[in-house]
C-alpha cells in the first residue's frame, strides 16, 4: 500500500460507552477528516488535529480501535505507532481516530483501564476483573496479552491497575502521572512526598522510605525483591527538589494499599472535605466505602472517623482555637446586641469551665409577653470536647418555644446549675412570681431553692415517672408497672383532690409500696390537685424540644460557631413569627381563639344561678347525670379548675360571663392574646460578624489563653432520656412466677 493515502476520521468531544458484550462504542462529539500516509509524522498529525479541535498538541491523547476488535484501544504516542496503525488498517481507505484531551480523560475513560504508552503496541483492553489478590485488583492475573500474528512482536506486558467497571478510576486517572521520572522538580520535599503518595495509590503499590531527611529521600517498593525505587535530593544552589534516579520497573503484583500504611487521616480528610461540606452527616462507614471504591484504599471505622474530624476542622476551623476566641466573641455579642448578658468562666488552669448567653431580645420578649413560666433542661454535647448545654425556655402565647437563656458547661451538677440560675436571675429579675418546670435531680432542686427562694418548682413529670419505673423494676411485671405508670400520670393531671385520690387508690390496689412512694414524692410539686403555681397545663421540662433539635444540628461545630448557629436560628424564628402574627386579626392567638370558641359552644346548654355577690352556680347535664359547678367570677375561679389550669375561661365561666353581659375575652389571661405574642417578638437578635476572626489578628487583645475543657471521657456518651412511655419487658419464670430469670435458670426445686 506504498504511497496510498488513508482518511483518518478524527473524532472528539464524545464518550466511550461499554456495551453488554464488552465492546465499546463512541457517542456524540464532532468529527473531521485528515489525509495521512506512510510519510506522515505524528507531530504534523497532532498539529493539524490541534488546529481543528482547538487543543494543545501536548495535551491530547490519540487512540484507535484494532480492526474487527471493538474491545481494544491502541494509543499512538510516537511515529512508529502511527505507521503501525496504517499497517493494521490494511486495504481499508478510512480509520476512526479518537482524540481525547487530558482535561477530559477522567470523564471519557472512567469505565476503561488507564492509558499508557508502550515500547511496541499498547493494549488497553477492557477485560473481566479477577478476584483481588493482596488488596490489588488484577487484570487477567496482571498480564494482558494481544497476539497480532506478527512474527517480530511479543505479548504486551501491562501493570496491574486498580480499576475495572469504573472501580478506582478517580485516583488512577488523576494521579498516575504525578511522578513522571528523572529530572522532575518540586518546590519542597513535602510536595514530592505528596506526589509520591498519590502515584503509589494510582499504580497500586506500597512503598517504604530507606532515607528520609531534609536533604534526600530514597524510596523503594515494599514488595520483597521488587526493583522499583526512586531517589530525590535538593538541586544544588537552589531550594528545588529534583528526582535524580528512578527505576520504573515493577516485578511485584502490587501490595495491599491500606490506610494505616500510606493513606494518612490527614490525606483522607483533605479528600472528603468537599463532600462533608455538602453532606454534614457523612458517616464514617460511607467514607470508608467511598475511599475503597474510588481509591482502592482500605479504611477501618476509627480511621474514617478521625479523617472526618480532620476534614471538619479544615472546614470549620480549629475546635481548640475557638476557646481562645471566647473573650472576643462575648464582647462582639454585647457590642452587636446591647443589653445582652454574656459571661464565661475558666478554671484555675485557665481551661474552659462555662459560658452563659442571654440575648437582649430574649430577655425583653420574656418580660413583656411570656407567661412567668420557665422550663429548665439540659442536653449532652456530643462534640470533640463534649460537655452539657443547659437551657431556660419559655412558652409564647401560642405555646411556641421561646429560648430565654442557655449555657455551655463542663458537666450537669449542682454547682453549674446554681451558677446558671444566678445568671438567669440577673437577666429576668421581675416582680412576678416565677414557676419552673424542671427535674429535681442533679442538684437542681437545691439550686432553685437557693437562687429563686420564692418560686414554684414543678417537678418534671417525665423524670419523676422514670424514677418511679426504675424503683419498681425487679419487683413487678411489665404489665403491672405499665398500669402503675399510667395511674401515676392520671393522678398528676387530676384537677381536683378526689381525682387524685382515685388514681392513687388504683396504684395501691397493685402495690401498697408503690402507693407509699407516690405519697412520699411530694405531690405538692407535681400534682395539679396540690400545686400552687401556674403551669398552664405544662408538666414536662423538655418543652423546648425544637430548641434542642437546633442544638443537635450545631453541636458538631467549634464552640463559637455553635453559639452563632443557635443565635441565627433564634434570629430567624423571631423574624418569622413577627411577620406571621402581623396578619392575625383576633384578640387571642389562633389556637387559643379556637379553644375559646369550643368552650363557648358548650356553655350554651348550661344554666346559671346567682347565689351571692360574684359567686354563681352553674348546672348542666352529662353522661353521669346532672352536675353543679361553682364560679367566682371576680376571683377567676371555677370548681372544675379548668380556668385556673389553662388561663382560658372554662365553659362554666363563659356561661356566667354571658349571663352578666360581659365578654368572655375579659376573663382570658393576657399572656394568651395576640398583643402579648407580638410583644414577645417585638425585638430582634442582630448578626455577630467576624465569629471566626483569627487569633493572630493584632487588633484582638486576648489577655489570657483559654484552653479546651478536660479531654472527653472514653466510650460512647450516654444518651439523654427521650421518653419513659416504653417500658422494657422483664423476664418472668413460668415455673415459680419469679422475675429476672426463666424456667431454665430457675433454682426452685
Amino acid at each position: 500500500m506504498a504511497g496510498k493515502k488513508i482518511i483518518a476520521i478524527c473524532q472528539s468531544g464524545g464518550d466511550f460507552v461499554t456495551n453488554k458484550d464488552g465492546s465499546l462504542s463512541y457517542n456524540g462529539g464532532e468529527a473531521y477528516a485528515i489525509d495521512i500516509d506512510e510519510q506522515s509524522k505524528l507531530s504534523d498529525f497532532k498539529s493539524e488535529i490541534a488546529d481543528m479541535f482547538n487543543f494543545s498538541s501536548g495535551s491530547m491523547s490519540i487512540k484507535y480501535f484494532l480492526p474487527g476488535n471493538k474491545k481494544t484501544l491502541i494509543t499512538i504516542s510516537k511515529d512508529k505507532d502511527l505507521q503501525r496503525m496504517l499497517n493494521f488498517v490494511g486495504e481499508s481507505s478510512t480509520v476512526d481516530v479518537f482524540i481525547v484531551s487530558e482535561e477530559a480523560t477522567a470523564r471519557n475513560f472512567s469505565n476503561m483501564p488507564a492509558s499508557r504508552s508502550s515500547r511496541t503496541t499498547v493494549s488497553e483492553a477492557v477485560v473481566p476483573v479477577v478476584a483481588p489478590i493482596n488488596g490489588v485488583v488484577g487484570i487477567n492475573d496482571g498480564i494482558s496479552q494481544l497476539d497480532m500474528g506478527m512474527p517480530n512482536e511479543t505479548p504486551l506486558d501491562c501493570m496491574p491497575i486498580n480499576m475495572t467497571d469504573g472501580k478506582h478510576y478517580k485516583a488512577a486517572q488523576v494521579w498516575e502521572n504525578t511522578i513522571t521520572g528523572v529530572d522532575q522538580r518540586f518546590n519542597s520535599f513535602n510536595e514530592f512526598r505528596e506526589a509520591l503518595h498519590k502515584y503509589s495509590i494510582a499504580h497500586g503499590f506500597a512503598y517504604r522510605y530507606k532515607k528520609n531527611d531534609s536533604h534526600r529521600v530514597t524510596v523503594k517498593c515494599k514488595a520483597q525483591g521488587c526493583p522499583w525505587r526512586i531517589y530525590a535530593s535538593r538541586l544544588s544552589t537552589t531550594q528545588l527538589i529534583c528526582i535524580k534516579r528512578m527505576n520504573t520497573t515493577h516485578t511485584c503484583e502490587g501490595a495491599a494499599v491500606k490506610a494505616g500504611y500510606r493513606a494518612t487521616k490527614g490525606w483522607v480528610g483533605s479528600i472528603i472535605k468537599e463532600k462533608l461540606k455538602a453532606s454534614p452527616n457523612y458517616r464514617p462507614k460511607d467514607i470508608a466505602d467511598d475511599i475503597k471504591r474510588e481509591y482502592g484504599i482500605q479504611l477501618n471505622y476509627s480511621q474514617a472517623w478521625r479523617a472526618k474530624e480532620i476534614a471538619r476542622e479544615q472546614l470549620q476551623g480549629s475546635f481548640k482555637d475557638a476557646y481562645n476566641l471566647l473573650p472576643f466573641f462575648c464582647e462582639k455579642i454585647k457590642e452587636t446586641n446591647p443589653g445582652s448578658i454574656v459571661t464565661f468562666n475558666t478554671k484555675d488552669d485557665l481551661s474552659f469551665h462555662r459560658l452563659f448567653v442571654s440575648f437582649h431580645a430574649s430577655i425583653t420578649g420574656f418580660l413583656q409577653g411570656c407567661r412567668p413560666l420557665i422550663f429548665l433542661d439540659g442536653t449532652t454535647l456530643n462534640s470533640k470536647y463534649q460537655g452539657m448545654l443547659l437551657a431556660a425556655t419559655a412558652a409564647d402565647a401560642e405555646d411556641g418555644i421561646f429560648p430565654v437563656a442557655f449555657a455551655v458547661v463542663d458537666d450537669e451538677n449542682e454547682d453549674n446549675w446554681t451558677w446558671f440560675l444566678r445568671e438567669l436571675k440577673s437577666a429576668v429579675s421581675t416582680c412576678s412570681q416565677l414557676t419552673f418546670v424542671a427535674d429535681f435531680q442533679n442538684g437542681l432542686k437545691r439550686a432553685l431553692a437557693d437562687v429563686f427562694d420564692k418560686c414554684y418548682h414543678s417537678y418534671c413529670l417525665r423524670h419523676l415517672a422514670d424514677k418511679l419505673n426504675r424503683d419498681l423494676k425487679g419487683q413487678f411485671s411489665h404489665d403491672a408497672r405499665r398500669f402503675m405508670i399510667n395511674d401515676f400520670y392520671t393522678a398528676a393531671r387530676a384537677p381536683r383532690l378526689e381525682g387524685f385520690q382515685r388514681a392513687a387508690e388504683s396504684i395501691k390496689c397493685i402495690s401498697p409500696e408503690a402507693y407509699d412512694w407516690v405519697i412520699q414524692s411530694e405531690p405538692e410539686h407535681w400534682a395539679n390537685a396540690f400545686f400552687g403555681g401556674a403551669r398552664y397545663n405544662h408538666m414536662i421540662s423538655s418543652f423546648g424540644e425544637e430548641f434542642y433539635s437546633w442544638v443537635s444540628e450545631a453541636r458538631e461545630f467549634p464552640i463559637t460557631q455553635m453559639i452563632d448557629v443557635l443565635r441565627g436560628k433564634m434570629m430567624e424564628s423571631i423574624y418569622k413569627r413577627r411577620v406571621d402574627s402581623s396578619q392575625w386579626m383576633s384578640t387571642l392567638t389562633p389556637s387559643n381563639e379556637e379553644k375559646l370558641q369550643k368552650e363557648t359552644a358548650m356553655a350554651r346548654s348550661l344554666q346559671v344561678l346567682l347565689t351571692h355577690g360574684s359567686i354563681f352556680e352553674v348546672r348542666g347535664e352529662c353522661v353521669e347525670g346532672t352536675f353543679v359547678e361553682v364560679v367566682n367570677i371576680d376571683n377567676w375561679d371555677c370548681s372544675c379548675k379548668g380556668w385556673q389550669l389553662t388561663g382560658l375561661p372554662c365553659c362554666h365561666a363563659i356561661a356566667v360571663s354571658e349571663c352578666i353581659s360581659r365578654s368572655s375575652y375579659d376573663f382570658c389571661s393576657r399572656y394568651l392574646t395576640t398583643e402579648s405574642y407580638r410583644l414577645t417578638y417585638s425585638e430582634s437578635i442582630h448578626p455577630v460578624p467576624n465569629v471566626d476572626r483569627p487569633i493572630e489578628d493584632e487588633s484582638l487583645d486576648v489577655a489570657v489563653t483559654i484552653t479546651p475543657p478536660t479531654k472527653r471521657p472514653p466510650g460512647r456518651p450516654k444518651k439523654k432520656l427521650e421518653s419513659i412511655d416504653l417500658i422494657k419487658r422483664q423476664l418472668q419464670c413460668s415455673k415459680c412466677k419469679g422475675l429476672g430469670h426463666n424456667k431454665k435458670t430457675c433454682k426452685e426445686p
